[in-house]
């Protein structure tokens, strides 16, 4: 699955990744390959990714939107820290 995460400034990452879990306004979900195509609104909190090799990885979102379609991941963020 393909996950693209990006800021008003910048592309914070871009690459293959196992599974994304993000803050949507109703409460925090996650998604893996094969997910159902979806368009959702997040609040702040935290986005965790585990990419294709197993590292997990993380930052913090202030708000954004987040939309899947056919295994590829786009989030729009913005206040977003750096990854760690």
């Amino acid at each position: 699955m393909q996950l693209i995460v990006l800021t008003p400034e910048k592309e914070i990452y871009h690459g293959q990744v196992k599974s994304v879990k993000v803050p949507g306004t109703s409460g925090q979900f996650e998604i893996l390959k094969n997910h159902a195509p979806i368009v959702s609104s997040l609040g702040e909190g935290e986005v965790r990714v585990i990419d294709s090799k197993g590292t997990k990885l993380s930052f913090t979102i202030t708000k954004g939107f987040v939309e899947v379609m056919k295994n590829e991941v786009a989030l729009l963020v913005q206040g977003a820290s750096e990854i760690s």
